[in-house]
């Protein structure tokens, strides 16, 4: 076991020998010094894993120390005492990035929690993770080994997706391989679900299924438009849940969330399909008989979603809503910034329609560049690229403006992605489709297996 060492600056230093004794007996090093100039030097010359500094000391005050220390230990963690309870302290304190924060009288569980939360936090939390995890495995197991509808399948995918989000911070890499397993299984089951009860919701009206892709902007977005209040619906194409709940802590400080919930989108999941179907509120094959048009198929050589606008329009008048209406496709970040520094021109409208482009432009160069296969190896890495894209997009600049407005906000997605490790060979003559997403066509070759 590790033996961690301490730095107690404090010119009443003889007077916590209790502490330090305490300390050192729950086996941690302590030197103690008497003032902020001595702390410093002990700091140039040795290594310690966290500094306690007393605020109000003669000759360099504690800020003072501080600030020092900080120039030359930027990564140290320090936790500053004072018997003050002035705010203005606390806040320049904090403003010094300070570790925690112990007010006069000390208690000594007081010290030993603040030192094992930040020395030992991370152990302590990879230790509760696998614990937590282990005990929630067989639920899981046995949950998919049952007949289960469309809701336990989601609540399924939840749980698992919060066990990779906690599992990723936590050094226990065979926890994290049993993780990726029992999702693998899972993925195999729920395939198995989809097979079974797809034709069946669509073919039955009163079937017991999710909300789909056609059924978002009627049952989830229309119902939410008040007069005098802009609604945004903001679409990232291919945002998984995962990334969803890695950016939504960004969100937080701008909105209030006020429900999160799941849809399933329609097969094939692809953007031409889910995405046009969320737009015109049909299936694809009843686009393709009612706005032939705007439908374009696989054999097509023409965009599939250049028409998401007019399929909107099309549907809200079908909704008999009187309401003004704009749609943006952003493709590229000029494109994103111009509308960005134009967001007021949109807060007249009853309801404004985003669809950013960019995280499906990532997921294909994820497969395609040998730079991005670099920067993001695993899932965890992804994820950590769509948090450092997300915070520093035009889009990110875009929903300050929208929280400025006081405007709501709906955001989702049309399909996600599943990284694919074992790829499969199908075979065709040329009429089959060129998507590497799905196959159509006749004479289809593959092994079964």
């Amino acid at each position: 076991m590790q033996r961690y060492t301490i730095l107690w600056a404090d010119d009443e230093i003889e007077l916590l020998k209790p502490h330090i004794l305490f300390l050192t007996n729950k086996g941690y090093d302590v030197t103690g010094v008497n003032s902020g100039a001595d702390a410093l030097d002990q700091i140039e010359s040795n290594n310690f894993d966290i500094v306690f500094l007393d605020e109000n000391m003669p000759g360099l005050t504690g800020l003072e120390t501080l600030a020092q220390l900080k120039v030359l230990r930027p990564n140290l963690p320090v936790v500053m005492i004072t018997k003050s309870e002035e705010e203005n302290i606390m806040e320049d304190a904090i403003g010094g990035k300070i570790s925690d924060y112990l007010i006069k009288p000390l208690n000594p569980n007081q010290i030993l929690l603040s030192v094992k939360k930040i020395l030992d936090g991370k152990a302590l939390i990879s230790e509760n993770t696998t614990r937590g995890y282990q005990e929630d495995f067989r639920n899981i197991s046995m949950a998919y080994s049952e007949r289960i509808d469309h809701n336990e399948w989601t609540e399924i995918y939840k749980k698992l997706v919060f066990w990779e989000l906690e599992m990723q911070n936590t050094k226990n890499t065979s926890m994290a391989s049993v993780l990726e397993m029992q999702k693998d299984e899972a993925n195999t089951n729920f395939g198995k679900f989809i097979t079974e009860e797809y034709v069946y919701w669509m073919n039955d009206p009163k079937a017991n299924r999710p909300t789909m892709s056609f059924e978002i902007m009627k049952k989830k977005v229309f119902p939410l438009l008040q007069p005098g209040r802009p609604l945004y619906f903001i679409l990232i194409d291919n945002l998984r849940y995962d990334q969803w709940k890695t950016i939504e802590p960004l969100l937080s400080d701008l909105f209030t969330v006020e429900k999160e919930e799941t849809y399933y989108s329609i097969l094939p999941t692809t953007t031409a399909y889910a995405r046009n179907a969320i737009f015109s509120g049909l299936m694809p094959s009843d686009i393709a008989k009612q706005f032939p048009k705007y439908w374009k198929g696989d054999d097509d050589d023409e965009g599939k979603n250049l028409f998401e606008y007019e399929l909107l329009q099309k549907q809200v008048e079908k909704n008999n809503l009187n309401i003004k209406v704009s749609y943006n496709k952003i493709l590229y970040t000029e494109k994103g910034q111009e509308l960005a520094n134009n967001m007021n021109k949109l807060k007249n409208n009853d309801l404004n329609v985003i669809v950013y482009n960019f995280m499906d432009m990532l997921s294909h160069a994820r497969t395609d560049s040998e730079m991005l296969k670099e920067l993001a190896p695993d899932e965890a890495a992804y994820r950590s690229l769509t948090y450092s894209w997300f915070e520093h997009s035009p889009l990110f600049e875009m929903l300050k403006q929208i929280a400025k407005q006081k405007g709501k906000l709906v955001i989702t997605t049309d399909h996600g992605t599943i990284r694919v490790n074992k790829t499969l060979r199908i075979v065709g003559d040329r009429n089959v489709n060129a998507n590497l997403r799905y196959k159509q066509g006749r004479n289809l070759g593959y092994d079964e297996r």
